[in-house]
């Protein structure tokens, strides 16, 4: 549950204080971590950074100013995210920039810890540490199971408070129906419906306007006021783009959570599929220019946040189908063949003379779950074989 929090100036001033505490004591950890190697003794834990930030306390004034808690719950995270890192959920943790990672947890108990309360029919307020009651905009009822909150700046000078409350699912319509779902870049996501559904980004002029900004950018001068001012106005126009792909993913994820039982996605691996083409110094990579945009395309698409909330609304009701050939498959009779698909959005069956929009026709094709064997054979739900003559493989 995140809300827009509106602090006074004096207060943001000790928010962005709270922010650079929390990232002075987890880089020190993250620096303490990487003299460590596998085979040496055991790694510090939780207990052993947390006496040397109570003796850095004593020791420094400005350190002490700040929040302890704040500090104390910095460490508490980085230990977590090393134990993630150690079992294998997740990579190891990384530096800390400013102006990037601006923000900090708060956890306890509501009431003693930290509270919330209501003012009015819009505005609610958050008590945190050392800066006192911070005012936000009440859009929804902040239940009491929440245990925790973070306060977080983005690139465009916004704050913002997110409590970690665990939201209820989306209950399916309870009719059975199918609905397969077809990720692209021209179009962000194609039902077997027929719906084209597309995430809406900058616009022309807003396009335009980032790009002399960039160019600005790259003129300025490292550390001037003009260059934060220009970075501010980028992160501006950035943000915009991000509210609104964020926007279409819920009303998207939503949309499909309440009108079909069952959803189904492609498999797509998106973290090989956005890899550099840069290569190395001794094998350079070929086409990378046209790679990098292609990168761009799919995560401004939003593939993967898509998949993430359609799993957190509808759970147990999303099914990954394997992507092989989909594309390439006509819905009506079977037929796989590359020529089937045209161009980007024209799909034509040499079999049949099938005519569809490609993603629609894969869209098609994941609803059914049909997926191609290692020999080529169709294999859809039920065990039905492809009704194009597949070739005989005889021992020698």
């Amino acid at each position: 549950m995140r809300f827009r929090l509106g602090p006074t100036p004096a207060q943001e001033q000790v928010l962005l204080e709270h922010c650079s505490h929390a990232r002075y004591v987890w880089n020190l950890a993250v620096e303490q971590h990487q003299h460590w190697r596998p085979g040496r003794a055991s790694a510090p834990g939780y207990a052993e950074p947390s006496r040397q930030l109570t003796e850095a306390r004593n020791e420094f004034a400005w350190l002490a100013a700040g929040s302890q808690t704040v500090q104390q719950q910095a460490l508490r995270d980085f230990a977590q995210a090393m134990g993630n890192f150690f079992a294998g959920m997740h990579r190891r943790p990384t530096w800390r920039k400013t102006g990037v990672h601006e923000g900090f947890r708060i956890v306890g108990k509501r009431g003693k810890d930290w509270n919330v309360r209501r003012v009015s029919r819009k505005t609610g307020e958050v008590w945190i540490p050392k800066v006192g009651w911070v005012r936000f905009r009440w859009s929804r009822e902040v239940t009491d199971d929440a245990k925790s909150f973070r306060v977080r700046r983005d690139r465009a000078g916004r704050w913002h408070v997110a409590f970690a409350v665990i939201p209820p699912s989306v209950n399916g319509p309870g009719t059975g129906q199918v609905v397969g779902v077809d990720r692209g870049v021209a179009v962000s996501a194609a039902l077997s419906t027929g719906e084209q559904l597309s995430v809406p980004g900058l616009r022309d002029t807003e396009v335009e306007r980032l790009r002399r900004l960039q160019r600005r950018l790259a003129r300025a001068k490292l550390g001037s006021n003009r260059r934060t001012r220009v970075k501010m106005a980028i992160g501006r126009l950035k943000a915009r783009e991000t509210d609104r792909r964020k926007d279409w993913v819920e009303k998207t994820s939503t949309y499909l959570a309440r009108r079909y039982d069952v959803i189904r996605v492609e498999d797509l691996k998106i973290k090989n599929m956005v890899r550099s083409a840069r290569g190395t110094l001794a094998a350079p990579g070929t086409n990378v220019r046209a790679k990098a945009g292609l990168n761009r395309s799919i995560h401004a698409a939003g593939w993967g946040l898509l998949v993430t909330r359609l799993e957190q609304k509808a759970p147990g009701r999303v099914e990954k189908i394997n992507p092989a050939y989909t594309s390439q498959i006509c819905h009506a009779c079977g037929h796989r063949a590359a020529e089937n698909r045209e161009s980007q959005a024209v799909f034509r069956c040499r079999a049949c003379g099938h005519v569809d929009h490609a993603d629609v026709n894969a869209a098609k094709n994941i609803a059914v779950g049909r997926t191609v064997t290692a020999r080529g054979a169709l294999q859809p739900p039920g065990g039905a074989m492809n009704r194009e003559p597949q070739p005989v493989l005889t021992s020698r």
